[in-house]
């Protein structure tokens, strides 16, 4: 019997026919050029050429009998029934894609994705992660950097591990996702010892402003820290951009200026000599700058065994560095 006969008997409702529902292409098509802001973009995500986003698009609009989109001296946009279309059916498709990888990565149980900061993969995890597998020989770990966070809620990510400044606040719960503190660390100013040779001593933050300073993709990093640090100063800023952690300290360790790191990227070069921490022992410099490591995963996988084995070997191996105590755990957006 249909079950849609049934649901009719039962509940009154009787659900459209699903005859209704425009080709996936088309709705793809549409779904990736309003999110992205442009045929092209929308392009480049699907790797399909423009012209065939185009054509797919106008298939969608002769399917509904509505205008959707608009073209401008600038671009395209979504008309009003546009905008209220792929407010409605954007759900759905994020419910689709979720469920269809889910069904992908059913069988992956001895599979662990890990996205962090290209930083923090580079000069702690990639040293590090040999002493996980050896623990979990059946396991195969992927380590992925990546600037931008992913989203744990969809699988870009089983486990995402970020760094946030204290001085930068971030919320960074959101619904459907479980997270964790792991470690607080300091945030230091770093030079080489050849950098420093030549300069007068530094023996209070607001000396730093006349150096060749380093910055990532602004220069709101340096300018908290020096706020943090007492300096109100009226500065105006420059130096080179350099847009991620790890290539500032490439370049802070080859003698080009002074960089903002966190201690746990930047401890072993500190130690050996390669770099010195601006500032060490100066009272002046004591005002606590700091930040926080955080594990990201789905509330529904916290206690999968391999996250939490996982997780566990990670906080045990950060704390034993640094003797910091673990920290309380939340479930999405803590109280």
């Amino acid at each position: 019997m249909d079950r849609s006969a049934v649901d009719a008997g039962t509940t009154g409702y009787s659900p459209p026919s699903r005859t209704t529902i425009p080709p996936f292409e088309a709705l793809r098509a549409f779904d990736a050029m309003a999110r992205l802001g442009g045929i092209r973009n929308a392009a480049r995500n699907l790797g399909r050429d423009h012209a065939v986003i185009s054509r797919h698009l106008k298939t969608l609009e002769q399917w509904t009998g509505a205008k959707l989109i608009e073209r401008t001296p600038t671009g395209v946009v979504l008309t009003e029934d546009g905008l209220r279309y792929h407010k409605q059916i954007a759900t759905a498709m994020d419910a689709i894609a979720a469920s269809t990888v889910d069904l992908m990565r059913s069988g992956l149980h001895n599979h662990l994705y890990v996205s962090c900061s290209p930083g923090f993969a580079l000069h702690w995890m990639s040293r590090r992660i040999g002493i996980f597998e050896k623990l979990n020989p059946d396991v195969e770990i992927e380590l992925r950097p990546s600037d931008h966070g992913q989203d744990t809620r969809f699988f870009e990510a089983d486990v995402e591990i970020r760094f946030i400044p204290c001085y930068r606040p971030q919320a960074p719960s959101a619904v459907g996702v479980r997270w964790q503190e792991i470690i607080t660390v300091p945030i230091v100013a770093v030079a080489s010892p050849e950098y420093l040779d030549d300069k007068p001593p530094i023996v209070c933050p607001s000396d730093l402003i006349g150096h060749r300073l380093l910055h990532e993709h602004d220069f709101n990093g340096w300018a908290q820290w020096l706020v943090a640090h007492g300096v109100y100063d009226d500065f105006d800023l420059t130096g080179t951009r350099l847009w991620q952690g790890h290539l500032t300290l490439d370049a802070a360790l080859c003698g080009r200026g002074i960089a903002l790191m966190n201690y746990l990227v930047a401890d072993n070069f500190i130690k050996s000599g390669q770099l010195v921490e601006i500032g060490k022992g100066c009272p002046q410099f004591q005002t606590p700058t700091e930040g926080k490591y955080f594990i990201f995963t789905r509330s529904d996988r916290w206690d999968q065994p391999l996250i939490r084995r996982y997780r566990r070997w990670l906080v045990d191996n950060l704390n034993s560095q640094f003797s910091r105590p673990k920290l309380p755990i939340y479930a999405t957006q803590p109280s």
